[in-house]
């Protein structure tokens, strides 16, 4: 039976197990994808395998500077009790400090490189704690900065992850206040846009269609004359703006200025330049469909088979 590239990559996402290894594993099975697992099991490469299946949208969002590289890292696991384990929390740890030791080009990279302070690959020490804690665990994502000053924050213990990335000609250390608490902000508020420059014309097109149809359909404005609307139109663009990009947001500890006025007014006061350059947020969980438990059906259909 042959097999495809899906084929692989599914049975990658079952088991755990490098692609080639997958590969090979369909291959000396003649695609059958069950017979494929066992093989690898037999081998000793797919332990975890029964376990991969589950969804994993708890565990935690973590974010760190570490020898001066900032580092943002979502693992996930199935239960949120979990991503309070003393063991799975070190883990995610273990894994931000390797993303930033060895610099991965992509998540395949990462889960190949050498988990930090072991012999193991990260994806071998993810197997293990998925043995050890009894769930399905996956490293999701990361990102990192190298350059610059980056700044961490962690949002209710793992539930977003926050790294703020700054250009300054300040000492590090005089500056994470201000990265602190824009990073807060993008916690808070998460922004479509860091500035106005990055809304596209696509973007912008659609936002002044909307507003216009609005228009149309009250009463009220109906009949104004379109350049009395497009007038109105620019007007609330700025709104957009005020709501969407970081910079032009109303900061949240003190709503008298925006963000980036902030920024400005914080460098000012210590006698230097900051220049907010880049940001990456990870919200725990985020775009994974969680399977919906529905425990009366299930508890039904136990008594009807019983």
């Amino acid at each position: 039976m042959a097999f495809t590239a899906a084929d692989v990559k599914t049975l990658r996402e079952m088991t755990g197990v490098g692609m080639m290894d997958c590969k090979k594993a369909l291959s000396a099975t003649d695609g059958d994808m069950d017979k494929a697992v066992e093989w690898l099991r037999e081998k000793g490469m797919a332990a975890s395998a029964k376990k991969a299946g589950r969804i994993a949208a708890e565990g935690m969002a973590y974010a760190a500077v570490i020898d001066g590289v900032g580092v943002v890292v979502e693992v996930n696991a199935e239960t949120d009790f979990v991503g309070k384990n003393e063991k799975f929390v070190d883990f995610v740890k273990g894994v931000a400090a390797t993303v930033a030791k060895e610099n991965p080009a992509d998540l395949d990279a990462l889960m190949n490189a050498k988990y930090n302070g072991t012999d193991l690959t990260v994806l071998q020490q993810q197997q293990e704690m998925v043995l050890v804690i009894g769930e399905n665990i996956k490293v999701r994502r990361f990102a990192r900065f190298a350059e610059g000053v980056s700044v961490s924050y962690v949002h209710a213990g793992g539930k977003i992850g926050v790294l703020v990335n700054l250009e300054t000609s300040l000492p590090a250390e005089q500056v994470v206040t201000a990265g602190k608490d824009v990073a807060m902000q993008i916690a808070a508020l998460n922004p479509r846009f860091w500035t106005k420059e990055q809304v596209s014309e696509d973007v912008l097109a659609e936002e002044k269609k909307i507003m216009m149809a609005q228009m149309d359909n009250d009463p009220k404005m109906a009949n104004k004359p379109v350049q009395v609307k497009e007038k109105i139109v620019l007007g609330k663009l700025n709104k957009f703006y005020a709501e969407n990009c970081l910079l032009e947001q109303e900061f949240v500890k003190d709503n008298s200025t925006t963000v980036g006025a902030y920024l400005n007014a914080a460098a000012k006061a210590l006698g230097g330049t900051i220049v907010f350059k880049d940001a990456v947020r990870f919200e725990k969980g985020e775009g994974i469909e969680k399977k919906e438990e529905n425990f009366a059906a299930e508890i039904a259909s136990l008594v009807k088979g019983s």
